[in-house]
C-alpha cells in the first residue's frame, strides 16, 4: 500500500457525490443517485486498483545519464519508460534532481500505449562546478479510470560530477585548423603575414603572397615558384587563472571565475590543435593547481581535472608571489594569459610592476572584464535626473577601464576586454592573432 497514491479524479468524483448528497436534503428523489454514485466510485477505485496492482513490473523506467555535466551548458538527461500494461497508461514522471537547481516542482506526464515505450529529455544548465547527486526515478502511472496511482522507483542514487563547458568545444576545431576566426559571425581576424617555419617551395598560384617568391627556385625550373611557411608549433602557452574575490563577481548565474575556466577550456582545445603546449595554473594567496605546458595526448583532460573543483577562497591575490613562480617554473618564453580583473586604475598601479616583471620574459596578455550591468546603463536613454546620475558614474567607470588599456599598452602588456558571455570567442581571437602576427 505504501506505492498506492490517490489522484484528484478521486476527490474531485467524492465532492461532487458529497454536493449531490446536500442537493438530496432538499430534493429527496436525489438521493438514489447520491447513494449510487458513491457506490460507482468505490467500486471504479478497487477496479482500477486491481488493473494497477495485479501485474508486476508493469512500468520499467531508465534514466540515461551523460559521463559528467559541462558547466554552463545545456546538458540533455534521457528517461526511458517502457508501458508493460495491456491498456494505455498516463504517467507522471518526478525525477529527484540535484538540489543545486532548486527545482522542487519538476514533472513531466506522458502518455503510453500498452506494450510501448517513449524516450524523451529534460535539460539541465548547471552554474557551478562539482559533484550533483540525483535522487531516486519515480513513476507514477494511472488506468484509464485515473481514480488511483502506482508508483514505481528507480535508481535511486547517482552522482555526476560538472566540469568546465565541454560540450562546445567541437565547434571551435574547425577554426583551430585555420588562420582565421569569426568573431560572432561579424569581425574576422586577417592573417597579417607569416611565421619564419619554411615547409615547402611549390609552384606560385594566384593569390600566392608575392613576397615569398623564390628566385633561386625560379630561375631553375623557369616556372615562378614561392616559399610556403607554416604557422610554428610547440609553442608553449600558459593561462594563469585569478581565484581570488576580485573572480566571485556573478552574470548571468556564473562567477567571472567559472567564465574564465570555460575560456581557458575551449582555449587549451584550440591550442592542442594547433600543435602548440598547453599549461595552466591557478592563484590567490599561492600559486595551485600547476599543469606544465605540453600537447600530449590526455594533457586536456588533465587541465579539465585541475579545473574541476576550483573556487574562489575571497583573498586578495598575491601578484608578487604569482610573479615569483612564473619566473622560476615558466624558463622559456611563453605565451601567458591573465585571467584576473581590474576595476579601476588604481587597483591595475598596485600589480603593474609585477605585470611588468612577468611581461619582460614572455608575451603577457591580461583579460579582464567588461561589467554588463553598466553597459545596460550606457545604452539606456535616460529619462529623469537619477537616470542620468547613473549614467554618468558608468561612464567614468568604463573611462577607468580605458585608462587600464592604455596603462598596459604603455608597457608591451597586451589586453582583452571583454564581456563574460563572450570571452571564449574573444581569447582565441587574441591567440590566433597573435600566431598570425608571429611575435610569440
Amino acid at each position: 500500500m505504501k506505492n498506492l497514491y490517490i489522484n484528484n479524479r478521486f476527490f474531485f468524483t467524492l465532492i461532487a457525490v458529497g454536493i449531490l448528497y446536500v442537493f438530496a436534503f432538499f430534493f429527496p428523489f436525489l438521493m438514489v443517485f447520491a447513494h449510487l454514485l458513491l457506490l460507482l466510485t468505490f467500486l471504479a477505485t478497487m477496479v482500477d486498483y486491481l488493473f494497477l496492482f495485479m501485474q508486476k513490473d508493469a512500468i520499467l523506467a531508465q534514466r540515461i545519464l551523460p559521463e559528467k555535466l559541462s558547466n554552463g551548458d545545456e546538458n540533455p538527461v534521457k528517461i526511458d519508460v517502457k508501458n508493460n500494461y495491456r491498456f494505455k497508461t498516463v504517467v507522471k514522471v518526478i525525477d529527484e534532481i540535484p538540489f543545486q537547481f532548486q527545482k522542487r516542482d519538476f514533472f513531466i506526464i506522458k502518455q503510453l500505449d500498452p506494450g510501448k515505450n517513449i524516450l524523451f529529455q529534460y535539460i539541465l544548465e548547471p552554474k557551478e562546478r562539482g559533484e550533483y547527486s540525483f535522487g531516486a526515478l519515480n513513476i507514477y502511472a494511472s488506468s484509464p479510470l485515473g481514480f488511483i496511482a502506482k508508483r514505481f522507483t528507480f535508481q535511486k542514487d547517482a552522482m555526476l560530477p560538472a566540469y568546465p563547458s565541454f560540450i562546445h568545444l567541437r565547434k571551435y576545431e574547425l577554426m583551430a585548423l585555420q588562420n582565421e576566426f569569426l568573431l560572432g559571425g561579424i569581425k574576422k581576424i586577417r592573417k597579417l603575414g607569416h611565421t619564419m617555419e619554411f615547409e615547402q617551395i611549390k609552384e606560385y598560384v594566384p593569390g600566392d603572397d608575392i613576397r615569398t617568391i623564390n628566385w633561386k627556385a625560379t630561375s631553375k625550373t623557369n616556372r615562378l615558384m614561392v616559399n610556403q611557411f607554416q604557422d610554428e608549433k610547440s609553442q608553449r602557452i600558459y593561462m594563469l587563472i585569478d581565484k581570488g574575490r576580485t573572480m566571485k563577481m556573478p552574470f548571468n548565474g556564473l562567477s567571472l571565475l567559472d567564465y574564465s575556466i570555460n575560456a581557458a577550456m575551449a582555449l587549451s582545445h584550440i591550442i592542442l590543435k594547433k600543435g602548440d603546449r598547453a599549461g595552466m595554473m591557478t592563484f590567490s594567496k599561492k600559486t595551485e593547481n600547476k599543469v606544465a605546458a605540453d600537447n600530449k595526448s590526455g594533457q586536456l583532460r588533465k587541465i579539465s581535472e585541475s579545473l574541476y573543483n576550483i573556487k574562489t577562497d575571497f583573498f586578495e591575490s598575491d601578484f608578487n608571489r604569482l610573479y615569483q613562480d612564473v619566473k622560476y617554473s615558466v624558463n622559456q618564453r611563453s605565451l601567458i594569459l591573465l585571467f584576473t580583473n581590474f576595476e579601476t586604475l588604481d587597483g591595475l598601479n598596485r600589480q603593474l610592476k609585477y605585470l611588468r616583471g612577468i611581461a619582460k620574459n614572455h608575451l603577457l596578455v591580461v583579460v579582464f572584464f567588461k561589467n554588463a550591468e553598466l553597459h545596460t546603463l550606457l545604452d539606456k536613454n535616460p529619462e529623469n535626473m537619477q537616470e542620468i546620475y547613473d549614467e554618468i558614474i558608468a561612464e567614468k567607470f568604463e573611462f577607468e577601464k580605458k585608462l587600464i588599456i592604455q596603462e598596459l599598452r604603455k608597457y608591451g602588456i597586451y589586453s582583452v576586454y571583454t564581456l563574460p558571455e563572450n570571452l571564449n570567442i574573444e581569447v582565441i581571437n587574441k591567440y590566433l592573432e597573435i600566431k598570425a602576427r608571429g611575435i610569440l
